[in-house]
């Protein structure tokens, strides 16, 4: 936390960092819900119900609080459609390979995201990248190379999370661009709304099974049959939606309390934790390759974080 004699602005920087932290165990709580259902329920259908919880949590409690539901206006919604069709694309990817994969070598891969916001910063939004934090996006990208284990025991769905993690990179770019005209709560709104449509065509598309034989967990978690939900799967379907709800919120909240810089390491709480769950609730643990990557991607990210935080200050 930077010095300040401010104690309003010390408040207002350690709210942050909790909201960052709160962020990632509620996102946390989300794959595991998704993972679990991930091998009865057809993708669609588990996000179409999460979006009907998420919208009525946004409609019914976070747009009354936030001043009303004046604050869901906006004039720029086909930027904001695009800004949650990169969301959705990023989260279905990730979800598929929830299904297929481990969940800490899911959510390792996927956390390569801030290094290729990085990257990206500078042909999309002009901005300067040093060559020590060029260097950290090169070891990210070798930890993510190290994790798809080219020339062995090679899964295609170890892609999944790393398109998950461009679109998501994508998604950023859009958040920048919006944050002067656009506030969190429509954000959330048009994004949940996305996902609502999305779902909708893609259960239309296939909702009825026709290609729901396949043997690849990620291919049949995407082409499966709707089916009515079990009585014992709704509650893990309403936490689903919540905790992406409030989690979305709350990271949200994160970057507009306090610098990007100081938020962004807090996010890979969620590593540990994927460890945690995969470890207690799936009976998975990562192997020793598995363990190299997660090093070299969350060494690199956290490293990029910090060389932005000096530049900041020394700005």
């Amino acid at each position: 936390m930077p010095a300040t004699s401010d104690p309003a602005l010390r408040r207002q920087t350690l709210l942050g960092i909790l909201c960052a932290v709160a962020a990632s165990l509620f996102f946390s709580f989300n794959d595991v819900a998704i993972k679990f259902l991930s091998g009865d329920y057809a993708l669609h259908q588990v996000v179409l119900i999460r979006s009907v919880v998420g919208i009525t949590f946004v409609l019914g409690v976070i747009a009354p609080l936030a001043g009303g539901y004046r604050a869901l206006r906006t004039r720029r919604l086909p930027a904001l459609v695009l800004r949650g069709s990169f969301v959705v694309v990023s989260n279905l990817c990730y979800f598929l390979g929830l299904a297929a994969l481990p969940l800490a070598d899911t959510v390792a891969i996927f956390f390569v995201a801030p290094l290729l916001i990085t990257a990206l910063s500078v042909p999309f939004l002009g901005e300067t990248v040093g060559p020590r934090r060029w260097a950290a996006v090169g070891v990210g990208l070798l930890g993510v190379i190290v994790m798809l284990r080219p020339g062995g025991a090679f899964q295609w769905a170890l892609l999944l999370p790393l398109v998950s993690a461009l679109a998501y990179a994508g998604m950023h770019m859009m958040t920048r661009l919006l944050k002067g005209s656009e506030n969190a709560v429509a954000m959330t709104l048009y994004v949940q709304l996305t996902f609502l449509v999305v779902c909708i065509a893609m259960g239309l598309a296939f909702g009825s099974g026709q290609f729901a034989a396949q043997t690849d967990p990620s291919l049949a978690f995407l082409f499966r049959a709707w089916v009515w939900p079990a009585p014992w799967d709704w509650p893990v379907m309403v936490i689903s939606g919540l905790a992406s709800a409030i989690g979305g919120l709350l990271i949200a909240q994160a970057y507009r309390l306090c610098e990007a810089g100081l938020a962004a390491p807090f996010e890979y709480g969620a590593v540990p934790l994927a460890i945690l769950w995969g470890a207690t609730i799936f009976g998975e643990w990562p192997d020793g390759t598995a363990w190299i990557g997660i090093a070299l991607i969350c060494g690199a990210g956290l490293f990029v974080f910090w060389r932005e935080a000096v530049a900041a200050r020394r700005t």
